[in-house]
């Protein structure tokens, strides 16, 4: 909520030259940020590690949130990342010989329609307390670290890169110094990162990174080409082996792959392929040779920009958790599958899984609402929501007394919720009222009756509710003729007529203009896009496998209606 309260006072101080500007800094610069809610849920969770001889220590990274540490299991977090430049957090890693020597990597490793970029990869030698920048800042997003546990000078960092531009700063990067200088060891062309890289845990040297080329547009988004591939290594590096169909792969330019070693028998590795046939498939050398152990869509590559990774039971080789938006087990070495994490219950979208060494029972997930813990294999989890690292697009307030607070989060709707309150107990959860769904953005009170909220989320859906009584209608505009398809981008654009307090606008590839708070709309501009119909085709069809990954969703979970 730290950002939240920054960005309302961010907009205060847009609106006055650059030296008025500095003046009004200067009269905030003791005003501290209080926590206002909402605390019904947390934000997206993309990395988890556990100190493993003392497992109350637990250090979790957020994607916009910093990184949070907790010393007792989770009664309680604390952030440990605030004074750095940069909260978008892609990995952590600590040295499991020495705990206080902490590893994070900034910028997300999954890019989504809206990506956090980060600034490079980080270390801490007093488990968090204070933090040095160790260079790869240019990497954008470091999706993994992993540290030797031979010798932990030996550091790697798989870097995808930035998802919306071509640079050569991407691939795998080595230090065999601590940190001081880094060299890069495995590149393919300026538009291909390291999407995943996993160390044999009998042999430090032998390493398998998944090489991922991929590129995203406002209309698209591409995956796979020439700068795919998998690759393997046994001197720690210094030479690579692209692995193909001679090795059992499938055949043709791969997309993103998921990769998982079994502790207990390093020779098993498992593979999540996207490629023109998507398939998961099975090693049992230890990665030169591959077999297809199941092809079934409903099991494999879901949505694999964003969900691409698995994970092996540490003490039995043949379970194997397969994690997206909802999380699947198998018993028989991905043959056949079982879901363990529904959509209900645990908040959906699962990216990052931790699974103690010592004691499997043991797990802990990170998602977009927060974190879930179980201690006996799944059975039962316990969904921790208490770290404030909820991403909001949007805030905005309205003119009331006391005013409120508005705004649409990541995956957890829009809500609604007073600045203040005129009790002795302060504002309590439920003051908030939730007022849209889906991936919340834009939210704006009516300017004649503030009691009406509008809300959009994804795709151009918007809707206007009144959090006193309840009531909603569903106010998204229309082409008048059928064929036309309107385009709304994931976060389309909304705004309030200053003069008329009835009319509002909403942008497709037309402006739209309401003149009667949403019930009626009429086109007033042009298509103010370049029309190009690759790039519609295109938009087509990214908006197509989008839309029916969420209708199977929603048949299951009611959070994105």
């Amino acid at each position: 909520m730290k950002k939240l309260i920054a960005a309302v006072i961010s907009l205060v101080l847009i609106s006055g030259s650059t030296h008025a500007q500095k003046a009004l800094l200067a009269q905030f610069k003791n005003l501290k940020p209080r926590n206002i809610g909402p605390a019904g849920m947390s934000g997206r969770i993309t990395s988890v590690d556990v100190v493993v001889d003392n497992p109350n220590i637990i250090y979790l990274g957020s994607a916009s949130g910093g990184v949070w540490k907790t010393e007792n299991s989770g009664n309680s977090w604390a952030p440990v990342f605030d004074d750095q430049p940069t909260q978008n957090i892609g990995s952590v890693a600590v040295q499991q010989s020495n705990p206080n020597i902490v590893w994070v990597g900034t910028g997300e490793g999954n890019p989504r329609n809206s990506l956090n970029l980060g600034e490079g990869i980080f270390k801490s030698m007093d488990a968090g307390k204070t933090w040095k920048m160790m260079g790869l800042e240019k990497t954008k997003n470091i999706h993994r670290i992993i540290i030797d546990p031979a010798n932990p000078n030996t550091i790697y960092a798989a870097a995808i890169g930035n998802p919306f531009a071509s640079h050569p700063e991407r691939g795998v990067f080595k230090t065999t110094d601590g940190g001081e200088t880094w060299n890069k060891i495995l590149y393919t062309n300026d538009s291909s990162g390291c999407a995943e890289l996993v160390m044999d845990p009998s042999n430090p040297n032998r390493l398998i990174a998944c090489m991922w080329q991929h590129r995203r547009t406002p209309w698209d988004f591409k995956s796979g080409g020439t700068g795919s591939g998998l690759y393997i290594t046994i001197d720690g590096g210094k030479n690579w082996k692209k692995l193909s169909k001679e090795e059992g792969l499938p055949d043709g330019n791969f997309g993103r792959i998921g990769l998982a070693f079994a502790s207990n028998d390093s020779r098993r590795v498992y593979a999540m392929v996207e490629a023109t046939k998507n398939g998961l498939y099975k090693s049992d050398d230890g990665g030169m040779k591959w077999e297809l152990v199941n092809s079934d869509a409903r099991w494999v590559t879901n949505r694999p920009f964003y969900f691409q990774d698995i994970r092996v039971d540490p003490k039995n080789e043949n379970r194997l958790y397969n994690i997206h938006d909802q999380v699947e087990v198998s018993e028989d070495g991905g043959k056949t599958f079982s879901t363990l994490i529904p959509y209900s219950g645990i908040h959906p979208d699962h990216h990052a899984w931790w699974i103690s060494p010592k004691d499997p029972n043991f797990m802990i997930e990170g998602n977009d609402g927060g974190i879930g813990i179980t201690h006996d294999r799944g059975k039962n989890w316990t969904f921790d929501e208490k770290i404030p690292a909820g991403q909001f697009y949007h805030v905005n307030v309205d003119n009331e007394i006391p005013y409120n607070v508005m705004g649409g989060m990541q995956d957890n709707g829009s809500w609604h919720g007073p600045a203040y309150a005129w009790i002795n107990s302060g504002i309590r959860n439920y003051f908030w009222n939730n007022i849209g769904g889906g991936d919340g953005f834009d939210a704006m009170p009516d300017a004649e009756d503030a009691s009406w909220v509008y809300s959009q989320s994804q795709g151009g859906s918007i809707g206007k509710r009144n959090w006193k009584t309840g009531e909603s209608w569903f106010i998204k505009p229309q082409a008048l003729d059928p064929s036309l398809k309107l385009r709304f981008n994931w976060n389309s654009a909304l705004a309030q007529d200053p003069f008329d307090k009835r009319t509002i606008y909403f942008g497709s590839q037309f402006v739209y203009k309401s003149t009667d708070k949403g019930i009626t709309w009429e086109a007033i501009s042009p298509d103010l896009t370049t029309n190009g119909s690759a790039k519609i085709a295109a938009y087509q069809n990214t908006r197509g496998a989008h839309d029916g990954y969420y209708r199977r969703r929603n048949t299951l979970y009611d959070r994105n209606p």
